[in-house]
């Protein structure tokens, strides 16, 4: 959705109402679903794993409601910037309160579930002393990602947008010492951006997903406690935010130190899951994400 047209719908939108913004959404989503065979196909095949047995039609028709829902990510950033009626519950917050209270810092670990840009508002307005540095993939064409990054900087976020081109994704020394003067990293758990990015092998849906290695080595080395967040659309403008308790990553000696990163990602991952069993049409990945295990790993 370029940036020219993003606002011309929006401020239609401010004197007819948001239908209007609805309507166009939906209509671009049907026309990625019906041109974009690449993103079609990466979704069918999650829907085949989230429901076996099911028809191929079945799987394709939860493809299309996928492609549906995400559209409910660019209202709800529309309602939230232009006319902030976006409410919510959470569940966990307190945990998350006590680490910025106390200024022990810590890693907000998000995912592509809802939309997370809701509690990043959420964050500053809750408590001032909120300070979050928060990495987000950078994509050179999609200009709306840039009002969306401007949005959270005017709350006071730090940004470093990933180039998915190459180079290191995080400053992982930067983070440390953000961490260190009580503030907390933002990282994404679910997407890889770069070919360089190291990754973790989980199971999944009984199946293998690669997630970013970062997160859990970055808890792990700075002695950090890791959030798992997700921010969850229960019904109009309304959101439901869950954040996990604290997870600390420890290794009892330097030989335990890949150990400890793999139980600390395939606790997130069985988070994830059991949060798409229960929201399957608010996780928007449209990336190849699981692959059936080998031989080896079904053994």
């Amino acid at each position: 959705m370029k940036k020219r047209f993003y606002q011309l719908t929006t401020n239609i939108s401010k004197l007819l109402g948001t239908w209007v913004f609805v309507g166009c959404a939906r209509i671009i989503a049907s026309g990625y679903f019906l041109f974009r065979p690449r993103l079609v196909r990466n979704s069918h095949y999650f829907y085949r794993a989230l429901y076996p047995g099911k028809s191929f039609w079945f799987h394709l028709w939860c493809a299309f409601r996928q492609f549906q829902g995400f559209t409910r990510v660019f209202l709800d950033r529309f309602i939230q910037l232009e006319i902030g009626k976006i409410t919510h519950t959470s569940v966990g917050w307190d945990g998350l309160e006590n680490a910025v209270n106390s200024k022990e810092g810590g890693i907000i670990l998000m995912s592509h579930m809802g939309n997370w840009e809701i509690a990043a508002h959420r964050f500053k307005e809750t408590n001032k002393n909120f300070n979050l540095l928060l990495y987000l993939g950078q994509k050179h064409k999609e200009q709306i990602e840039k009002l969306q990054k401007d949005s959270l900087k005017e709350k006071g976020t730090k940004i470093v947008a990933v180039d998915q081109n190459g180079g290191s994704p995080f400053l992982l020394l930067e983070s440390i010492k953000w961490m260190n003067e009580g503030g907390f990293v933002s990282l994404t758990g679910d997407i890889v951006w770069t070919k360089e990015q190291r990754v973790v092998s989980v199971d999944f849906l009984n199946q293998t997903a690669e997630i970013p290695e970062t997160p859990h080595m970055l808890s792990l080395v700075s002695g950090k406690p890791l959030f798992v967040l997700f921010t969850i659309p229960v019904k109009k403008n309304h959101y439901h935010i869950e954040v996990s308790k604290p997870i600390y990553v420890k290794a009892k000696n330097r030989k335990d130190k890949k150990q400890a990163v793999q139980r600390s990602a395939q606790t997130y991952a069985n988070m994830l899951e059991t949060t798409v069993k229960k929201h399957p049409f608010e996780w928007f990945h449209f990336e190849p994400f699981i692959k059936k295990k080998s031989k080896h790993e079904s053994k």
